[in-house]
């Protein structure tokens, strides 16, 4: 949802604010196009980049903690126990448990760094995949405002952007409202203002460039 709103506020904001400035149909497609190609390839390059920097290191968070249990099991140990003692175990059975625990390596690097570090070992995250979502799902926002553009030009391609949007906007806000136990409709405009405001603005621009040209 939040792949789509960027693409959607970006590309209707840039599509409009090239329209205000009257430069004709087939560029204002051009540029609704070049932002939806160029959009789309950036989040799919942050996305990779940041989740493979994220993955790097909590794999080195790991690595440090294969070590540790390695070199200094019975330190490993007492954390372990006092973590679950905090928990309210006793201190029999939260020794007993983690004995258990340690009796496999695997089983120990995977009970430590959940509970110390915070991490699934088996949910690092996968950056092609983030990627690969990010490209799709601003793509799919962008493509929307576009869309009028393909077909026809002028006022009536404006109109149906805006209008395209606006639902857009407002479905956005709406699904993120339903997901997260929030007022749905409260949610819905409030995400249509944040579009309005940077459509409105851009067109703005627009408009006052191509009048002073």
């Amino acid at each position: 949802m939040f792949g789509i709103s960027d693409g959607l506020v970006t590309n209707v904001s840039l599509i409009l604010g090239v329209a205000g400035a009257a430069p004709g149909g087939t560029f204002v497609r051009l540029t609704g196009l070049a932002g939806l190609v160029a959009g789309a390839f950036s989040m799919a390059a942050g996305e990779y980049i940041s989740m493979r920097a994220q993955r790097e290191l909590l794999q080195h968070e790991l690595e440090v903690e294969r070590e540790a249990l390695d070199h200094s099991p019975q330190a490993e140990r007492q954390e372990l126990a006092a973590i679950y003692e905090r928990r309210g175990l006793t201190p029999a059975f939260a020794r007993e448990l983690v004995e258990m625990m340690m009796r496999d390596p695997q089983t120990a690097l995977e009970t430590h760094a959940r509970e110390e570090l915070g991490i699934n070992p088996s949910s690092l995250g996968s950056p092609v995949i983030a990627a690969l979502s990010s490209f799709v799902t601003f793509g799919l926002g962008a493509l929307l405002p576009l869309i009028p553009w393909l077909v026809t030009h002028g006022t009536g391609a404006i109109v149906a952007s805006v209008v395209i949007g606006a639902v857009a906007a407002f479905s956005v806000g709406f699904v993120l409202g339903a997901l997260t136990g929030r007022s749905k409709v409260r949610d819905g405009l409030r995400q249509l203002a944040v579009a309005a405001v940077a459509a409105a603005v851009t067109y703005g621009v627009g408009r006052a460039v191509g009048a002073s040209t």
